[in-house]
C-alpha cells in the first residue's frame, strides 16, 4: 500500500456520499455564514482551536484561503458536511509526518448534533483514505470531549490512552485522548461502551452523573459515616476529587467496566445517592453492586429503590434492555448494618464471606457476601 502524499491524494475534494443523507463536498463561498455560526457556538469553541471571539474575517479566511491551500499542498484535506442541502459541519484529514498515517478532525454545528451525521461521514471517509494509501488514521480529542470520543468509538477507533499536555489550544496545553483506526478495520465499534439508562422509579430517578452533582458528591464523601465504610476515599476530598469521581463514572462506562447512576430526587433532580454496577466485562466473577447515600438521604429508602432497579437492569436479558448477567454480588462488612439491609431488601441471599486483603488504609478484614441470581430475580 502506498503512503499518502500530495501525489497520491487529489488536489481538490471529491464528493463522497454517506448514509443518512450526508454528503462530503468541497467548501463554497456561500458557506461562510454557516462556518461563522458554528465557530461562535460556545460548545464548538470549547473543544476546538477557533479564535474566540470568531469574526466574519476568520470564517472567510477558513473557507476562501485555508481550505483551498490545504488541498493544494496535500497537508490538510477538508470537506464540508452537507445534510439535505445545508452545511452541517466539516471533517478533515491531515498529514502527520509519518508515511502512511493521517490524522482526522471533525466538528458539527449545534443543529445537527445527535443525529449520527459525523459517524456516517467517517464511515464513508475512512475507507476512502485507505483506498488512497492510508494505513492508519489517528484520532485525538481533549480529555472530557465525550461527544468526539463517542463518534470515534462508533466508527471503529480504538482509544489507546491519554497523553498529557498533548495539544495546544489558544496558548494552553491540554491533555488528550488518542486512538487509531487501521486500514481493514471495521467502521463499527470495536469495544463495549455501556449506556447508563435513565430509570424512573417514582420519587427517585436513576440517571447519569452530571457536573452539577459535584458539590453533593463532595458533601457525601466528606461525611464521617461515609468515610468510615469507604476508608479508601481521597483525603482531603474537595471539588477536584468530586469532579474526578463524576468523570470516572463516564470513563468506566465508555470502557465497558461499570454502569454508575446518580439516584436523584425525581422532583428537584437533586443528587441523593450513588448506585453502581462494577466489575463488568471481567469474566469469572459476578458483577458487583455498590452504593452510598448522601447524609440527608439516609433512612428514606432511596438506596434500596436504586439498588433494586440496578440489579434488575443487570439481570434482565439483553433483548428486554438489561445486561443479561447471571448474578450480582454485594459485599458488606459485618458491622455495616444499613448496607447489609439494602442487600437483603434487594433480594440478595447470604453467600458466605471472604477476607479483603490489607491496604494502605486498613488491615485485612472480613466481608460478607450476598448474591442475587437471575433465576431468583423478584417480580417488578
Amino acid at each position: 500500500m502506498t503512503s499518502p502524499s500530495p501525489r497520491a491524494l487529489p488536489d481538490r475534494p471529491p464528493e463522497l456520499a454517506a448514509a443518512q443523507g450526508v454528503r462530503l463536498r468541497g467548501y463554497r463561498e456561500d458557506d461562510v455564514d454557516a462556518v461563522l455560526a458554528m465557530a461562535c457556538d460556545p460548545t464548538f469553541a470549547r473543544w476546538t482551536t477557533v479564535p474566540v471571539p470568531s469574526r466574519r474575517a476568520d470564517a472567510e479566511g477558513f473557507v476562501l484561503e485555508r481550505v483551498p491551500a490545504g488541498w493544494a499542498s496535500g497537508d490538510v484535506l477538508t470537506w464540508a458536511l452537507d445534510v439535505d442541502g445545508a452545511h452541517a459541519g466539516n471533517v478533515a484529514l491531515r498529514t502527520t509526518g509519518t508515511p502512511g498515517v493521517l490524522s482526522v478532525g471533525f466538528g458539527l454545528d449545534a443543529h445537527h448534533r445527535g443525529r449520527g451525521v459525523l459517524s456516517a461521514a467517517l464511515r464513508a471517509l475512512l475507507p476512502w483514505a485507505a483506498e488512497h494509501g492510508c494505513e492508519a488514521v489517528r484520532w485525538s480529542a481533549h480529555v472530557g470531549n465525550w461527544a468526539s470520543r463517542r463518534v470515534a468509538w462508533a466508527t471503529g477507533f480504538r482509544v489507546e490512552g491519554t497523553v498529557r499536555r498533548a495539544e495546544s489550544q489558544r496558548g494552553e496545553l491540554r491533555d488528550a485522548w488518542v486512538g487509531t483506526w487501521c486500514a481493514g478495520d471495521p467502521t463499527t465499534p470495536a469495544t463495549t461502551w455501556l449506556d447508563v439508562p435513565r430509570l424512573d422509579l417514582g420519587d427517585v430517578v436513576l440517571r447519569p452523573w452530571a457536573d452539577e452533582d459535584i458539590p453533593r458528591v463532595v458533601e457525601a464523601c466528606t461525611d464521617p459515616l461515609t468515610r468510615q465504610w469507604l476508608p479508601g476515599l481521597p483525603d482531603p476530598y474537595g471539588s477536584e476529587q468530586g469532579a474526578a469521581f463524576v468523570e470516572g463514572m463516564r470513563l468506566d462506562a465508555a470502557e465497558g467496566r461499570a454502569v454508575g447512576w446518580c439516584a436523584a430526587d425525581a422532583r428537584t433532580d437533586r443528587a441523593l445517592a450513588s448506585v453502581t454496577l462494577f466489575g463488568l466485562g471481567q469474566g469469572g466473577r459476578p458483577a458487583e453492586l455498590g452504593y452510598w447515600a448522601h447524609p440527608d438521604a439516609r433512612g428514606r429508602g432511596v438506596v434500596t429503590t436504586g439498588a433494586r432497579a440496578a440489579a434488575r437492569h443487570a439481570l434482565l436479558p439483553a433483548d428486554v434492555g438489561g445486561l443479561g448477567l447471571p448474578a450480582v454480588l454485594v459485599r458488606a462488612e459485618p458491622g455495616n448494618g444499613p448496607s447489609r439491609a439494602v442487600a437483603e431488601r434487594t433480594g440478595c441471599t447470604a453467600a458466605g464471606w471472604e477476607v479483603a486483603p490489607a491496604s494502605p488504609e486498613r488491615h485485612a478484614h472480613q466481608l460478607d457476601r450476598f448474591v442475587l441470581r437471575a433465576e431468583d430475580l423478584p417480580p417488578a
